[in-house]
């Protein structure tokens, strides 16, 4: 999902707050408390039914155990920041709670994540977890300290109405970046009250930024961010400044949305509940999650979505192999490393995410399957029209960098992205201070220009 954070002291001091005021005091002699801490928003309610419904479970299974659910209401980002502060504390610490891949890692240097291995070691239903999946768990010292619950791609979502009055051939797949802009002016030409094609940049939209926008047509030039074989970031990549330059072209000829509208946290409940349903937005790089939003009790439940919308891979820079390129990501339970009830909160995660509950979650949530039964569910190929196109880009994806120090990594990219939109900096001027910037975050001996 998107990311968007307003990190304010206000907000943090409420998110400690909420989470200490749902801490019991003294539980009754033989009965235990298991707390579970997670994101919860009016768009993005699956995890709370699964939770619902883990916590019936599990109490019948466990009689003296109490879970107490403590939804986290935030959109991404902020999530992020109410969840570490309550991590820093014992007295706020939840026992389970839901995790970004992308922090794992960070969070495990912390000290904030229990290491799971020897307790998955017992739990037979591990060995239905995708082993590539099994990856975004893991720290660096090898150990596993998340579960994933499902992963994602990304894709261009495209409205047919919308190409058919631009006169363009359906189904669309455009094989390089020329072709998204010419189909973008096409658009514009022929209907200049739609938005032709939306990429989201700035800081506005936090990690959304990176992983639908930015990282598609950075990785798409052969180019990467992070080295695996030195261990060191990228720096001087003409990657970087071409793909600065494809925003700066977007945002200048007024092919996506104003830039002010861009920096709106919230740009993205225009996206799926306005400007796709109404016909006002040709297309826009998003997440494989994107039908969840439409489907039946979805928040901006659009019945007959499946005839008006499209969606294609995007292209590489020029449609060199392998012709497209995806981004994933995706969430996991993580248990604390606080907990006075490990044995229980693990309990807990493996019922959370049985066979059953992964189901359900995973097709209300349009997640990719990371259990090979969920896989194979019909309930889960027929879950919405787009599983197969949108699981078939996993053989082009690729995943953020794994390090202790990406949070701030992807915040610099962020602010080069607002930078070109909005004009104050040239794409070669936001790429030489995202340059320095990352020199300054690891050190200059940790780069390497590529």
């Amino acid at each position: 999902m998107l990311r968007r954070a307003s990190k304010t002291v206000s907000l943090l001091a409420a998110a400690v707050l909420a989470l200490a005021a749902c801490t019991p005091g003294n539980p009754a002699e033989g009965n235990k408390t298991i707390k579970v801490a997670y994101q919860k928003t009016d768009s993005f309610t699956a995890l709370d039914t699964m939770f619902q419904d883990a916590k019936k479970e599990f109490e019948a299974a466990n009689q003296g155990v109490t879970v107490e659910l403590q939804p986290i209401q935030a959109n991404d980002d902020d999530y992020g920041t109410k969840l570490a502060l309550a991590l820093r504390s014992p007295s706020t610490a939840p026992d389970v709670f839901y995790e970004d891949t992308f922090k794992v890692r960070s969070d495990v240097d912390a000290g904030y994540l229990l290491n799971l291995d020897s307790r998955l070691e017992g739990w037979g239903d591990w060995d239905k977890f995708d082993d590539a999946a099994k990856e975004a768990g893991k720290a660096d010292d090898g150990g596993t300290y998340a579960v994933p619950l499902g992963t994602d791609t990304r894709a261009i979502w495209y409205n047919r109405r919308v190409f058919e009055a631009a006169g363009v051939a359906l189904p669309w797949r455009p094989s390089s970046w020329q072709d998204i802009l010419d189909t973008a002016r096409k658009i514009k030409a022929a209907s200049p009250d739609v938005i032709p094609f939306n990429m989201y940049a700035g800081k506005g939209t936090g990690e959304g930024t990176v992983m639908q926008g930015f990282y598609e047509l950075l990785y798409g030039t052969g180019a990467t961010l992070y080295d695996t074989d030195s261990k060191k970031w990228v720096v001087g990549s003409a990657g970087f400044k071409d793909s600065l330059t494809f925003l700066k072209t977007l945002y200048s000829e007024n092919l996506a949305v104003a830039p002010a509208e861009a920096l709106d946290p919230n740009v993205w409940k225009k996206v799926f509940g306005e400007w796709f349903p109404k016909a006002k937005l040709g297309a826009t790089v998003e997440g494989s999650y994107a039908p969840s939003f439409w489907q039946d009790g979805g928040s901006y439940a659009w019945p007959g979505y499946e005839q008006e919308m499209g969606v294609a891979p995007f292209p590489t820079q020029s449609g060199g192999a392998p012709g497209a390129v995806s981004m994933s990501g995706g969430w996991t339970l993580a248990v604390g490393a606080e907990t006075k009830q490990p044995d229980l909160a693990f309990t807990f995660l493996t019922t959370a995410l049985n066979a059953k509950n992964s189901l359900a979650f995973t097709v209300a949530s349009s997640q990719i399957a990371v259990r090979t039964d969920v896989a194979a569910d019909p309930a889960y190929q027929s879950g919405n029209p787009f599983v197969k196109d949108v699981s078939g880009l996993v053989a082009v994806t690729k995943f953020r960098p794994a390090t202790s120090d990406y949070p701030r990594i992807s915040a610099a990219v962020q602010e080069a992205t607002e930078a070109v939109i909005t004009g104050s900096k040239t794409p070669e001027q936001a790429a030489a201070d995202y340059d320095t910037a990352v020199a300054g975050i690891v050190g200059g001996d940790k780069t390497i220009r590529k």
